[in-house]
């Protein structure tokens, strides 16, 4: 499986973001599926999943960010608006939940200044 992010960048505090991923070989078919970002010194967290018209947020992003999906179902989108600094992170999508036999991409890095 291949999963390529891409989109993030150096933003300044309460700047937009928005992340894409392409999963190949029908990857996200029919899966839970969701961004998660990791920063240093701590765990991989879950941001946004959605499966068909169900989506959750964590507390942090909610308000702020929108998953979405292309009409394939292969491009997983992430929306990020009024970015803060601890939004900083690589930024990663993938299935949901994040069992041990998932393959991480390489993911895209968001930078927030203040």
């Amino acid at each position: 499986v291949q999963l390529q992010a891409s989109g993030g960048g150096q933003v300044p505090v309460g700047g937009s973001l928005r992340l894409s991923c392409l999963a190949s070989g029908g990857y996200f078919d029919s899966a839970v599926v969701g961004w998660y970002r990791q920063t240093p010194g701590r765990e991989r967290e879950m941001v946004a999943v959605i499966a068909s018209a169900i989506i959750q947020y964590s507390d942090s992003v909610r308000g702020r960010f929108k998953i979405s999906t292309d009409r394939t179902g292969n491009t997983l989108y992430l929306e990020m608006n009024d970015l803060k600094p601890e939004d900083t992170g690589v930024y990663y999508c993938n299935r949901y939940p994040p069992s041990l036999a998932l393959t991480w991409g390489q993911g895209t890095l968001v930078t927030v200044s203040s």
